[in-house]
């Protein structure tokens, strides 16, 4: 039977409650259950004034909804703000009635300009969901897995300016030429006096955001980024996040992620890196920690037809390398990048018949570089063998790279419409902070259910097995 169904209940009053409208499985109800958001109220206390000037928009309120917009991957503040203006479960998540007037969308970022930058808020929220996720038993920081993903700036890669700048130094530099230093005096050669001129370089500079970095992937793909470098746990918790331009390498930024994840949830077990940070210092730097580095295979960077650099045999006691040929390949210097160099005989090398597939060099030289923190990275490369770092590096898909696809096609993180390091670096703490508190969330609902079937059937049973016993004890009665 056909039936059409009547248009007037568009003018029809009703009197309900907001929160019989929110499904009791909706995601705000499982987030608005999981944390009290009280806390902003102790982290902006200080940015705003306790005695005069016109009542503010709730700070709460403020983050809950850029929270929104993050949970949800919507596009803009405006669009956000649209959003909540008609769906009754965001309007239940921030406390607004049905007929309450939503903020403008320009709040948000006034109040960022006016009380919130250059400030650790977010960063406060983000530890402070983190946290919760800990007590909670959720977060297991036993291996760290790290790595970093570019972000689209919102610059035209096509308008840039060429710019000479300080080259950056490494993080370890006073440390390695402390050791470089160290190792030629023993050695018996002269120590290297300090670099008196700076390093530069051109690089290509955004006029809108020159903060961002000029990112070269391959032929084709050229553009203005951010690189997000992150660390989580094996259950895809994000431990922590430091955004830096996007042509600053990995390996450059991993020291400083690292102690911050430390100090945010202790020293892990292993940490399973990419092959960009697959380097002699960051070896060093974990072996030293006492903590497992779990990196991949790398190709040997040598010409094809050429022997390799494994195939020349180190000899720690004697300190010289035996090349295939069984030649001595001796100890000539240690140069100011913290690389011994071991040098062949050329007067033996001439007449080798393996000369093809050692060296072109015009003077019958084979040279090899041996880094001074070089016995870490072949312990990394000898752990890799091992079934335990096997296991843990195949989770890297499970957790880092699932991470980082999560962020950019349900949390609307592909690029940013933000401009300055800082509040791309603003946006990442929220939009991780997001991410976690809709996992903390979920993980916790489900936990309750479980609990709720265990103890609803438990219930069942128990009152099944007094039905039996009644009947049992009511029958024996009836035939007495």
């Amino acid at each position: 039977m056909l039936s059409k169904h009547s248009k007037a209940s568009r003018h029809q009053m009703e009197m309900v409650m907001l929160d019989n409208l929110v499904p009791e499985d909706h995601l705000v109800r499982k987030i608005d259950a999981c944390l009290d958001f009280g806390f902003i109220y102790e982290l902006v206390e200080e940015y705003y004034c306790p005695n005069n000037g016109r009542p503010s928009i709730d700070p709460v309120v403020l983050i809950k909804i850029a929270l929104i917009q993050y949970l949800f991957g919507i596009r803009s503040m405006r669009q956000t703000i649209k959003e909540i203006e008609t769906n009754t479960a965001y309007r239940w998540f921030i406390g607004y009635g049905l007929t309450e007037k939503i903020p403008h969308f320009t709040t948000f970022g006034k109040n960022y300009v006016r009380r919130f930058e250059g400030t650790d808020l977010f960063e406060k929220i983000f530890t402070r969901i983190l946290k919760e996720a800990m007590k909670q038993g959720f977060v297991d920081p036993e291996v760290m897995f790290i790595d970093s993903t570019h972000v689209k700036a919102s610059a035209n890669k096509k308008k840039y300016i060429k710019k000479v700048v300080k080259a950056q130094t490494r993080s370890y530099q006073e440390r390695l030429d402390q050791e470089v230093n160290a190792d030629r005096k023993i050695r018996g050669k002269k120590p290297f006096a300090p670099k008196t001129t700076e390093e530069t370089k051109e690089v290509k500079q955004s006029p809108v955001d020159p903060d961002s970095g000029y990112y070269v992937k391959n032929e084709r793909e050229r553009q203005f980024a951010y690189s997000f470098h992150t660390g989580c746990d094996r259950n895809g918790f994000v431990l922590g996040v430091i955004v830096e331009p996007a042509n600053i390498h990995d390996s450059q930024v991993f020291p400083m992620l690292y102690q911050k994840l430390k100090g945010s949830v202790g020293t892990p077990f292993a940490v399973a890196v990419d092959a960009g940070y697959k380097t002699p210092y960051i070896s060093q730097l974990l072996l030293e920690d006492q903590v497992r580095p779990v990196m991949p295979y790398t190709r040997p960077m040598t010409k094809k037809g050429f022997f390799k650099k494994y195939e020349y045999v180190y000899d720690k006691y004697y300190d010289e390398y035996l090349c295939p040929a069984n030649q001595i390949l001796k100890y000539r210097t240690t140069t100011r990048e913290g690389y011994r160099q071991y040098v062949s005989d050329p007067k033996v090398c001439q007449n080798c018949p393996l000369l093809s597939r050692c060296t072109q060099s015009q003077n019958h030289t084979k040279q090899i570089h041996r880094h001074l923190w070089e016995d870490a990275l072949e312990e990394a490369e000898h752990l890799r063998h091992t079934k335990l770092n096997k296991q843990i590096y195949e989770k890297r898909k499970e957790t880092i790279e699932r991470v980082f696809a999560d962020l950019k096609v349900k949390h609307g993180m592909r690029w940013t419409h933000l401009r300055g390091k800082q509040k791309v670096q603003h946006q990442a703490m929220l939009v991780f902070a997001a991410m976690n508190l809709k996992k903390l969330a979920t993980w916790r609902w489900r936990a309750l259910q479980s609990l709720h079937d265990f103890t609803r059937n438990w219930l069942l049973d128990h009152l099944k097995g007094l039905l039996i016993d009644f009947q049992k004890s009511f029958f024996l009665q009836s035939e007495t």
